[in-house]
């Protein structure tokens, strides 16, 4: 199965974070997403967000960016 991705590099918090809400409200079980971030407060605020509505987080940095891969538990 393919990862989805959405690119946020070009926006910021808080409207990087009303994006990634109404993208992963769409996941279903065990589906994946990579988020791809720059801007400090939604690296900060999405995974804040996500774990707290039941999603695993992880991150990586790839060049100058976080890579967010978010799985709905």
């Amino acid at each position: 199965m393919e990862i989805q991705s959405l690119d946020l590099r070009t926006e910021r918090c808080p409207m990087a974070l009303l994006l990634a809400k109404r993208t992963c409200a769409t996941l279903a079980k065990d589906e994946q997403i990579d988020i791809v971030v720059i801007d400090s407060g939604a690296l900060r605020d999405i995974p804040r967000y996500l774990v707290s509505k039941g999603f695993r987080v992880t991150q990586r940095t790839v060049q100058d960016a976080t890579v967010l891969t978010i799985t709905k538990l």
